[in-house]
């Protein structure tokens, strides 16, 4: 991280700006549950510093004129060009990683700039669907590279351009405040680690640039002064940055979504049901973590039910406000059935494991909740029967309750009323305007249908009949709709919550009261007759409401038999039919083999990888073309410069003569970072140069003045005097240089000789200054 620029300015902060930025990134360790978000977002750290670098050390005119010590060359104009320029950069590099169907030779076009939009979409969706560790989907994954680029653009800016590298830590403050909001437990050490040792290499770079230019007094002065002194000073901060996150308190829970501000209202915490987090993120852990002990007073109990959410919009389904006015503990039943409806009472002693929430889940609609301690903190919502806590959570509880399961027949639903209270009415069969093929749908699904039942029954026979495609999936398909009602219903895939927030707007759509509950389904049965419910354990689905006989569940997710509660009312519609008690059983027609098994269905609710159509095997010769002539085109670009200067040095050595050479000699030294100043006459400049090779390679010492003796003849002598070159000087003087500069500079005068690029802005300037138009001063 040494060397200079233009006007001698040292790449040093603009390099360490990328490391600790990339150093940083790794606060995000613990907000996916693996790696693969890492190589897009370091990618757009490399794109962000290099475009800096690039600019900063070629462009006399780019070069930032911020901070203290303004570059001479520098401009208020050049100050704005380079981060628009990286910002340019960088979304060129956002549409080539997440959307390169319609680029053009790997550059944007208006078709993927709008597919890249839609892959930030599809990012707030999954920000608001998922809690830590999250997958590292598409849409997650380039919101994250985003908000790391814009850091590293920031971080850049304030390091390089304003030449204060300790106060870029405060864009890595950004990243490491991420992890801390939204993660479940602790963090861990990597997410203080990164960030710490970024830091660490920015106060590094601060003190090695400050005291660096403090002592050196010439060009030949050493690079080095100052490194040991920076080096305790970044070794004092990154020892600081690991120890003193001990004696500060953390944050033990959080949601991604919530973490973030894109929540509104009250939500959960950790290893809860969060209903504005939604299930995804809980249902994508690593491990499971058990969340509630249950010991059922019924082998066969019902989904716990936690959440109902009954406010359908814009964004999706969410709940709507909680009324405080029924304490939780009462001597009077809290929720009973409609008199006359069909149910049992289940009782229930739930010990709480790892779960940690306001909302409390119970088997059924509440009759009673008995609580061992902040009784008086508890409180049921009676329009949804959820039970939440007023400033008190599940953690570390042990609770009692009575709950009320409807277990109605079909006759009694069949002859339920399609009339329903004013107040039910406005609630449940709410909807802002639907695309039209979405009410076409639920019109088609239920024509012909005679009662409400029969209306909810087509639409759940429609969700669960596997011959219509429909797939269980976390890694919900991307849609191209903009409605993610749409993209479901198009794509067939999705998880629980997809299926019961389609099936209950299709509800509404038929004309019958419906909302989601988030709860739990019934766990794993213990030996002792308890069951442990997990994370793995989270589900939705829907209840719907039947005058007389109250809210009853309907399950159209395709979850395994072992763990979905059986509904007599609401069988599957690719069950197998059972032969009923007393008739022999029934040979069955001839049907088609239906389709087999697959993970997505057989599993429940895990994170299970999508079964992927078989594609064409058969060479995209297009897209091969296309890929490979925009990696040519790219490194065509990179090397022009490079080539560029070549060429050049080839006619000065073919020309020979004095100024020629000269020239050469002088644009060697500007690539290789020798500051030069142009108001030293030939002779003096020699002397500089001879100082720097002399310890390296002294016969470039006599090279260097023989060439410069050349020069001063061939600009002095007498007119039409002739003057040879030395040309074999030049090759000696130019070696004697290259010992006396680094490698990195070296490797940079070849790649992008910055004299090269100032003959191609002096180029554009000059044409620009004589542009028809332009006032030329008098």
């Amino acid at each position: 991280m040494t060397g200079a620029g233009v006007n001698g300015r040292s790449t040093t902060p603009g390099v360490a700006a990328g490391v600790a930025t990339a150093l940083g990134s790794l606060a995000f360790s613990p907000v996916f549950a693996v790696a693969d978000w890492v190589p897009p977002v370091v990618g757009a750290v490399v794109v962000v510093t290099v475009v800096g670098l690039l600019l900063r050390t070629t462009l006399p005119w780019a070069v930032d004129s911020l901070g203290p010590g303004r570059d001479p060359g520098g401009t208020t104009l050049g100050s704005a060009v380079v981060p628009l320029v990286q910002l340019a950069v960088l979304f060129a590099y956002l549409t080539w990683v997440f959307a390169p169907q319609h680029t053009a030779w790997g550059l944007p076009t208006p078709t993927s700039a709008a597919d890249l939009f839609a892959v930030f979409g599809s990012g707030g969706e999954q920000l608001r669907e998922q809690a830590t560790p999250a997958l590292p989907l598409d849409g997650l994954v380039a919101l994250t590279t985003v908000a790391v680029g814009l850091v590293a653009l920031a971080v850049d800016l304030v390091a390089a351009g304003a030449r204060q590298p300790a106060l870029g830590g405060i864009g890595l403050l950004v990243l490491y405040c991420v992890p801390v909001s939204t993660v479940v437990g602790d963090v861990g050490v990597l997410t203080f680690l990164g960030p710490a040792a970024g830091f660490a290499v920015l106060l590094w770079a601060d003190q090695r640039t400050r005291l660096a230019g403090r002592l050196r007094s010439g060009p030949g002065a050493p690079l080095g002064a100052g490194t040991l002194t920076a080096l305790r000073t970044g070794a004092v901060a990154l020892v600081a940055g690991l120890l003193l996150p001990l004696a500060v308190p953390t944050l033990a829970e959080g949601q991604l979504a919530k973490g973030l501000g894109n929540s509104t209202g009250s939500g959960g915490t950790g290893t809860s049901l969060d209903p504005f987090a939604e299930l995804q993120g809980e249902l994508s852990l690593p491990q499971p973590i058990p969340l509630l002990s249950v010991a059922p007073s019924v082998d066969d109990p019902p989904y716990l039910r936690a959440v109902t959410l009954d406010v359908y919009g814009d964004r999706g389904w969410r709940m709507g406000a909680l009324d405080e006015d029924e304490p939780a503990v009462s001597d009077e039943p809290l929720a009973p059935l409609p008199a006359g409806s069909s149910g049992r009472e289940v009782d229930a002693t739930v010990t709480v494991l790892q779960h940690d929430d306001r909302f409390l889940p119970v088997p059924g609609s509440p009759l009673s909740v008995r609580i061992d301690e902040d009784e008086d903190d508890w409180y049921l919502d009676t329009g949804t029967s959820t039970v939440f806590g007023e400033d008190v959570t599940t953690g570390g509880r042990t609770y009692e309750v009575t709950a009320a399961e409807p277990r109605p027949s079909e006759a009694q639903l069949e002859a339920s009323p399609g009339e329903y209270d004013q107040d039910v009415a406005e609630r449940y069969l709410a909807l802002p305007e639907l695309p039209p093929r979405v009410t076409d749908l639920a019109v088609r699904l239920t024509a012909g249908a005679q009662t409400p039942y029969d209306r909810v029954r087509a639409i759940s026979d429609y969700l669960t009949d596997r011959a219509n495609g429909f797939t269980y999936s976390l890694t919900t398909a991307a849609g191209t709709t903009g409605d993610a009602l749409l993209d479901f219903l198009d794509a067939k895939q999705g998880y629980c919550e997809q299926y019961a927030g389609a099936m209950a707007v299709l509800v509404r759509a038929a004309g019958v009261p419906a909302r989601v509950v988030l709860g739990y389904t019934t766990g794993m049965l213990q030996t002792d007759g308890s069951r442990t419910i997990t994370s793995d354990d989270a589900h939705a689905w829907v209840e719907v409401w039947f005058p007389g006989v109250g809210w009853v569940t309907f399950d159209p997710t395709p979850i395994s038999a072992g763990r979905a509660v059986e509904l007599p009312w609401a069988p599957r519609a690719d069950a197998p039919v059972q032969p009923q008690p007393g008739t022999p059983e029934a040979l069955p027609a001839p049907t088609a083999a239906p389709a087999p098994p697959t993970a997505e269905i057989d599993e429940d609710d895990q994170f299970v990888p999508v079964a992927v159509a078989p594609q064409d095997s058969a060479v995209p010769w297009r897209s091969l073309l296309l890929g490979t002539g925009g990696v040519a085109l790219l490194a065509g670009l990179l090397a022009a410069p490079g080539v560029a200067r070549a060429g050049q040095r080839r006619r000065r050595v073919a020309d020979g003569g004095p100024s020629a050479l000269w020239d050469e000699l002088m644009a060697t030294a500007e690539d290789l970072g020798v500051l030069v100043p142009d108001t030293r006459t030939p002779r003096q400049t020699a002397r500089q140069l001879a100082e720097l090779v002399a310890p390296l390679e002294p016969d470039a010492v006599a090279a260097v003045r023989a060439l410069a003796v050349a020069e001063e003849g061939s600009s002095y002598g007498r007119p039409g005097s002739a003057v040879v070159g030395p040309v074999d000087a030049l090759g000696t003087a130019r070696r004697g240089l290259l010992r006396a500069t680094s490698r990195s500079e070296r490797v940079r005068a070849l790649l992008w000789p910055v004299s090269t690029m100032r003959g191609l802005a002096a180029t554009v300037t000059g044409w620009a200054r004589r542009r028809p138009g332009r006032t030329r001063p008098a």
